[in-house]
This record gives structure tokens, C-alpha cells and sequence, in this order.
């Protein structure tokens, strides 16, 4: 039945850990750009819009979507439709992101920034409408989803402090 309530107890400390690790990492992202203005590198702005916006958005969408998975008395519905918002607002994201993709410097960029976090956000959707019908599954999409756009942010942010570090401006 949609309106069922589900069982998120046992994905609590899931949660409670995906979103202390993005918030955490989403922090130290801040203090990567907050040196590289500090330092007045000419090529950190170049690098703010086309690098470090979608690494905020993927560990905020982390962030987001275990915030809105611990709600107190999530039904299902709602789980679904938080799911699915977040999960299409990424896909609509991601897809700016390609539409923009003569800004990237190399095309191998546009898999780690577009392409991978679009299948991130498509597990996200498929998960969540798999609440629907089977939640034990849906849930595990989810996760698999979140847990891809933490790595994909780490990854991302990573590479975003290395060039950071070794430019010279």
C-alpha cells in the first residue's frame, strides 16, 4: 500500500554516516576554494564554475537526500516523491551540464562531471519507484545512487585540490 509506512530504522546509521561524510567533505571543498582565492589564482575562476559547482551539487545532493530519508513518519509516497524530485533535479543538472560541455577543457572531464553522476541520479529514480512496489530494493538503489555521487564528489574534489595546489599563477 502506498501510504504504508516504511522501515528506516535500519538504514539510520547508513544515513547518519553518508551525510556526515558529505557534509564533512562538502566543508573541506570550501576551504580548497577559500585557498585558492586566498593565493589570487587567475585561473580559480574558470575552474569554481566548471569544476567545483558540480562537486558542491553531488555532495549536497547526498547531504539532501539523507536528510529527507531520516524524516520522522516517511510513508512511502513520500519517500518516493522526495526521491524522485531529488533524483530528476540532478538528471536536470546533469543534463545542463552536457549542454554546457564545450566549457569542459578535456572531453575525458565529461565522464566523471556528466556522465557518471546521470546514472548516479537514474539509479536514484529507478529506486525510488521501485518503493512502490518492493522497498528492500528501492532503498538499496538509493543508497547505491548516493553512494556513487559521494565517490564521484571525492573524486572530483580531489582533482579540483591537486589543481589547486599546482597551479602557478
Amino acid at each position: 500500500m502506498p501510504g504504508q509506512q516504511l522501515r528506516f530504522e535500519q538504514w539510520a546509521n547508513f544515513y547518519a554516516i553518508t551525510s556526515a561524510a558529505a557534509a564533512t567533505l562538502l566543508g573541506l571543498l570550501f576551504v580548497v576554494i577559500t585557498l585558492g582565492a586566498e593565493r589570487r589564482l587567475k585561473s580559480m575562476r574558470p575552474l569554481i564554475t566548471i569544476y567545483v559547482t558540480p562537486a558542491v551539487i553531488y555532495f549536497s545532493s547526498v547531504l539532501l537526500m539523507s536528510a529527507l530519508l531520516a524524516i520522522p513518519n516517511q510513508t512511502r509516497l513520500t519517500a518516493v516523491i522526495c526521491v524522485c524530485l531529488e533524483g530528476v533535479a540532478g538528471l536536470g543538472y546533469c543534463g545542463s551540464l552536457a549542454i554546457r560541455r564545450g566549457a569542459y577543457e578535456e572531453r575525458a572531464d565529461l565522464f566523471p562531471y556528466v556522465l557518471l553522476p546521470s546514472a548516479a541520479y537514474t539509479l536514484m529514480v529507478a529506486g525510488g519507484l521501485l518503493l512502490l512496489r518492493t522497498p528492500p530494493i528501492g532503498l538499496d538503489l538509493v543508497a547505491a545512487g548516493m553512494l556513487v555521487l559521494l565517490g564521484i564528489a571525492i573524486r572530483n574534489s580531489w582533482a579540483i585540490a591537486i589543481t589547486v595546489v599546482a597551479a602557478r599563477d
